[in-house]
């Protein structure tokens, strides 16, 4: 069968590309990718190539497809997985496959990839269970479910302490207070559905940027009186505004600091001040990854000693954290289209995925059958004008706060160029 796929070929070095996939094998699975949400860690992996710690080294020779926050359907299943997969299956992956070292699909492999037509899952995706089905609407959600859930596990990750018991409690403190900074990009805007739709809550809840236009949309999205309803005190802050941030920052906790803060932006002087509203036996999760490796910030060690602050970095979620976002999506308990700004086909991801950083916005979803522009959700309307396309997506987002949804792309799916 043939496949479109984008594939990497070194550093900055990105082609969309038609070829010939081999036949699977009795342990392999081919699959029909229908969506891809764009990730940062592509971006990376895309102007590093072979110097990244997933991309093989000899990528040149042996093109990779990339992309792995991706759903589709299953297509064909190896003899090894029939009484377990079915063809027609709606389906996504765990892209981080255990005890596989660097490998991972989007990174590693020729024939496996999200910004693909059609590719072969290999053995270990199954035989790690990494394959998971997922009920609910919209190819989408199953896409986003991979970032999701690494926030999920972020917020899993975290972990307190009592005084003289060598145990840790994990979680974030349950009734607690709880700080998200720079958390108005798409993985803080999960952070902020995940914290007041989870099981476990905290009490207080503040979220920071310096833009104030990213932060009045989060706030229409997940709205003050949500949280409260939810038994939340939500408090949006443009820190940017502020003359002495942390100071803010105190009083909104009460005067004691938080137990928990996450890190959403790789900026030093954010990761001090995340530091210094830390409150007794407080974490630190830093969650946003540098791109450098020499990526430093000042820490209180004072306050390590005396007051019990403690530091973690997460950068994915396992397996457990993506079946809790898959089940969260399929119950409708996640809004995965908070995150989506801009939509594209298969053909705007070369542009979109190494011009990543200078794009604003959120998360950028591909449909990888389409020939389509990268455009944002927020130009349909403009668009509209002169596209009946867009005239009629931007009705039907207009439905929904001007926020994806699976009629969106129903529509789109239904009548968009093919490529």
């Amino acid at each position: 069968m043939k496949t479109k796929a984008v594939r990497l070929y070194g550093e900055n070095d990105l082609r969309l590309e038609e070829f010939e996939l081999p036949a699977i094998k009795s342990d392999e699975i081919l699959m029909k990718v229908v969506a891809d949400s764009i990730c940062m860690s592509s971006y990376k992996a895309a102007i590093q190539g072979a110097k990244h710690k997933r991309v093989p080294n000899d990528v040149a020779e042996n093109p990779v497809m990339i992309g792995h926050e991706f759903c589709g359907e299953i297509v064909e299943v190896g003899e090894k997985w029939k009484d377990k997969y079915s063809v027609g299956q709606k389906a996504t992956i765990q892209p981080a496959i255990p005890n596989n070292g660097y490998d991972a699909p989007g990174y590693s492999y020729k024939h496996c990839g999200g910004d693909a037509t059609y590719i072969i899952l290999p053995a270990e995706v199954m035989e790690n269970d990494c394959l998971l089905s997922y009920d609910g609407d919209g190819y989408f959600c199953g896409a986003l479910s991979e970032p999701s859930s690494c926030v999920i596990g972020a917020y899993h990750a975290n972990f307190h302490t009592t005084a003289g018991v060598y145990e840790h409690k994990m979680g974030i403190v349950e009734g607690g207070k709880l700080a998200l900074l720079a958390s108005v990009g798409p993985m803080g805007l999960a952070a902020i559905d995940y914290a007041i739709h989870a099981d476990r809550k905290p009490s207080v809840m503040v979220v920071t940027d310096i833009n104030q236009e990213r932060l009045d949309r989060a706030a229409g999205i997940f709205t003050v009186e949500e949280a409260a309803k939810n038994g939340i005190k939500l408090t949006y802050l443009n820190t940017g505004a502020c003359e002495d941030p942390v100071k803010e920052l105190m009083e909104l906790s009460g005067g004691t600091g938080f137990d928990d803060v996450v890190v959403f932006a790789p900026v030093p002087a954010l990761i001090e001040q995340a530091d210094d509203v830390l409150g007794h036996d407080g974490c630190l999760n830093f969650f946003s990854g540098p791109t450098t490796p020499d990526f430093k910030a000042k820490f209180n060690f004072y306050d390590v000693h005396y007051d019990a602050t403690h530091l973690i970095g997460t950068s994915g979620g396992n397996t457990d954290d993506m079946r809790e976002s898959l089940k969260m999506m399929s119950e409708g308990r996640l809004t995965a289209a908070a995150l989506v700004t801009h939509i594209g086909g298969l053909n705007a991801v070369e542009y979109a995925t190494l011009n990543l950083p200078q794009i604003p916005g959120g998360k950028k979803l591909i449909y990888t059958h389409l020939d389509l522009p990268l455009t944002a959700i927020a130009d349909f309307e403009e668009k509209g004008k002169t596209e009946p396309l867009f005239a009629e997506l931007a009705k039907i987002v207009e439905k929904t706060n001007g926020l994806w949804s699976a009629e969106a792309e129903a529509y789109l799916l239904e009548n968009a160029k093919k490529i």
